[in-house]
């Protein structure tokens, strides 16, 4: 590994950061444009409060440091194949969007405290919809923008750590 040079953290959290303000932007900007009613944010907030207003904000701090955690998991995969790209977190994004739709998503109202079931419905405790496969509860358009996000956010990461290795 010659000429490899660690990312220090705080450049890691700065990267990560950036991605995640990128991949909200993505993710809000289309639900603010009709595209989709998926919220991570908010079915984040959700999980620890009941109180709408507060799940929001709670949502986009949890959020925020959940972006900063799979920065890391990134630069692992990225350390144990020894390619820093921003193609290769390009792919790492979109596995991650598909692994959210195909399973995260869909498993999440069997964990969640106020998510109906798809078998269940709504009761007085869980009233927020279910995302259902591929989040399609949420929109048509919800699988193409959740992976849009998720892959820019990959792209994004990948493509500071590809510029911190060439200027390494």
């Amino acid at each position: 590994m010659a000429g490899l040079e660690i990312a220090h953290p705080v450049f890691l959290l700065l990267w990560a950061l950036i991605a995640t303000v990128a991949m909200t932007a993505i993710l809000q900007g289309s639900q603010g444009l009709g595209l989709s009613r998926l919220s991570l944010p908010f079915l984040i907030g959700t999980f620890v409060t009941s109180d709408r207003n507060k799940a929001m904000a709670l949502g986009f701090v949890i959020y925020t440091i959940g972006g900063w955690l799979f920065a890391f998991i990134y630069y692992a995969i990225f350390l144990s194949v020894n390619i820093f790209t921003w193609w290769l977190g390009m792919l790492l994004g979109a596995l991650h969007g598909i692994i959210l739709l195909v399973w995260a998503l869909p498993l999440l109202p069997y964990v969640h405290p106020r998510l109906a079931s798809e078998y269940h419905g709504v009761t007085s405790r869980r009233q927020i919809e279910p995302p259902g496969f591929l989040a399609l509860n949420y929109g048509r358009r919800t699988p193409l923008t959740t992976l849009l996000g998720q892959t820019i956010y990959g792209a994004t990461l990948g493509g500071f750590i590809q510029l911190h290795q060439s200027v390494a």
